[in-house]
């Protein structure tokens, strides 16, 4: 048996973009992809802390050290400039994996730099 386990996650990102005109997607600064262990073209859920809004989208990579978080395509709709999302990807375990694994939890500053990095929930 397999179970879903969260993999990583990108804490109280600020969105710097939504545009409407896109084929759809999330664009996220490639060193916060790395930093969360994201890859491109992974699924994730976005969780929208200002309106509640929860939905799912891929990622595609945005230019490294610029802070872009940007939501395409229909998802735009979903968020306004400067709204807070956590953006959270998961992975099929085995239980055996599960009870080993660690997440990746990477909490951000308001512009979107690394305020905190480390493993685990507890």
């Amino acid at each position: 048996m397999t179970i879903t386990m969260l993999y990583s996650k990108l804490h109280r990102a600020t969105v710097t973009d939504a545009n409407l005109n896109y084929v759809g997607s999330i664009t996220v600064d490639a060193a916060l992809l790395e930093a969360a262990q994201m890859r491109v073209g992974q699924k994730v859920d976005i969780v929208n802390v200002n309106n509640g809004e929860r939905f799912s989208t891929y990622i595609i990579p945005g230019e490294r050290g610029k802070g872009d978080i940007c939501l395409n395509g229909a998802a735009a709709r979903k968020v306004h400039k400067g709204d807070k999302i956590i953006i959270i990807a998961y992975a099929e375990m085995s239980e055996e994996e599960a009870d080993r694994f660690k997440p990746k939890i990477v909490i951000l500053n308001d512009d979107n730099t690394i305020a905190q990095a480390f493993e685990g929930l507890e």
